[in-house]
């Protein structure tokens, strides 16, 4: 038994497909077929009932792949064990980040990390909540960005900080008139928000619902992107709510249009999240410190009261 075929068996499982397993292992699927079937030859027993399509698990294989994978991570956790203890910071970091937060923090940190740690392979996928939970869960990602709390019993967050929501008016809306707004000053029949599969418009959902003012189904009209929502709210169709960063490239015309809640603000948490036995731990505080050595200038919220609504996907 090798670790390279518990990579295959590893592969095969979550591919459910011979040919796909090997294009994602770099090998041949003479080669990886042939491997997995010296194992199964070894073991006496067959881990994958080949007359189903897709490919499925039998009862011991089941049980094989969950050991599998505890196998392959503390082997893949060798060479990170001696890099933590050398005080080494490089190597391959896979990261995720939700969609709602990639446009504006990334640009805020990506040039200051790189520069601070240049033997680091950061590797960054954009991924709904739902996603990153997956991938994290399979071992495929090491750490992710996204908004919390989410409430996994296998996952560590470390708050990286509170990003208060800001209301978007159109020029008829009664709030435009004031400095600072309630939440219950919004028409929430007439609230546009993100799509299905955002994480955002859950969090959304969960502000109002927790204060009581609506029912999900006021809802009518939802879109695919901030730029949309502001444009549509120009049009005068409606109000929307942003995320504070996204507000800071806006037109002036825009700006004037925004409007802050008064204490305690709404708003989302955002945080870190990695397995509990995650080893990068020294690249994860690496990239921590990065970001919160740029993004508190960019927030000035800390000495106001805000809620954070339990978001999920």
């Amino acid at each position: 038994m090798t670790i390279t075929q518990l990579h295959y068996v590893l592969a095969v499982a979550e591919h459910k497909n011979f040919t796909l397993a090997a294009e994602k292992c770099f090998v041949t699927q003479p080669t990886l077929s042939m491997q997995i079937q010296k194992l199964e030859e070894e073991l006496d027993i067959l881990i994958f009932d080949r007359s189903k399509k897709p490919i499925l698990l039998t009862e011991i294989g089941t049980k094989i792949v969950a050991q599998a994978k505890n196998i392959v991570n503390e082997a893949n956790r060798i060479k990170d064990i001696v890099d933590q203890q050398k005080g080494y910071i490089g190597g391959e970091f896979r990261l995720g980040i939700i969609p709602t937060v990639t446009p504006t923090l990334l640009p805020m940190f990506l040039n200051n990390f790189i520069h601070s740690y240049p033997k680091v392979n950061l590797i960054i996928e954009e991924l709904t909540t739902e996603e990153i939970l997956t991938k994290l869960t399979n071992g495929h990602l090491d750490c992710a960005i996204a908004a919390t709390p989410l409430e996994n019993e296998n996952l560590k967050e470390i708050v990286l900080y509170y990003e208060p929501f800001v209301a978007y008016l159109n020029d008829n809306h009664n709030g435009i008139d004031k400095k600072e707004i309630e939440v219950n000053d919004l028409e929430f029949d007439h609230l546009l928000l993100l799509q299905d599969g955002h994480c955002f418009k859950n969090g959304i959902l969960n502000l109002c619902k927790n204060n009581k003012f609506i029912a999900e189904n006021h809802f009518q009209l939802e879109s695919g992107s901030f730029e949309t929502l502001i444009r549509l709210v120009d049009e005068g169709l409606g109000v929307t709510l942003l995320p504070y960063l996204h507000t800071l490239d806006l037109n002036e015309k825009s700006k004037a249009k925004l409007r802050q809640f008064t204490n305690p603000k709404p708003a989302r948490e955002i945080s870190l999240l990695y397995s509990k036995n995650e080893l990068k731990v020294h690249i994860i505080d690496a990239l921590r410190n990065t970001i919160n050595g740029v993004v508190r200038g960019a927030i000035a919220f800390h000495d106001v009261e805000i809620i954070s609504p339990k978001i999920k996907n």
